[in-house]
């Protein structure tokens, strides 16, 4: 498994799925905190939060198990990244299968923040086209 680490921010990059492996690589990398944000039940068990954790602390990383249904992103869910990104006190990697939801609950996590079309921007330049979950960064904006 080749790291694949898309920063969006100095202080928050996604990445499709790590290994237990690539931990230390991420710490080299100046990361002080991964989030998990990958269900265990989409993965083999030799990826699973509680091994990944493991390997996380062994490599002197903090880590947070915050996982997404894909399309299920909730207030809470938002808020929880939202806590262990302020928790983290500097950079953080979040991964998913491919990143892609790891950036989505940055845009949500920032809604209202930063404008849309910048997010939509540096989302397009790590590889997702996020134009059709506009509507969804607008929706939390208003809250």
């Amino acid at each position: 498994m080749t790291l694949d680490l898309r920063p969006l921010t100095p202080d928050y990059a996604v990445a499709p799925q790590i290994a237990p492996e690539d931990m230390a690589a991420v710490k080299a990398a100046g990361y002080v905190m991964v989030i998990d944000n990958r269900p265990d039940g989409e993965i083999s068990p030799d990826l699973q939060a509680d091994i990944m954790a493991v390997a996380a602390r062994e490599a002197g990383l903090a880590f947070a198990i915050n996982p997404v249904t894909p399309g299920q992103f909730t207030p809470d869910l938002v808020a929880r990244q939202r806590a262990a990104i302020e928790a983290a006190g500097g950079p953080v990697l979040a991964y998913c299968a491919s990143g892609n939801r790891s950036t989505i609950l940055w845009e949500l996590v920032h809604a209202g923040q930063l404008p849309v079309d910048e997010m939509l921007a540096t989302a397009a330049r790590a590889g997702y086209d996020h134009q059709p979950v506009r509507p969804l960064i607008e929706a939390f904006a208003r809250r």
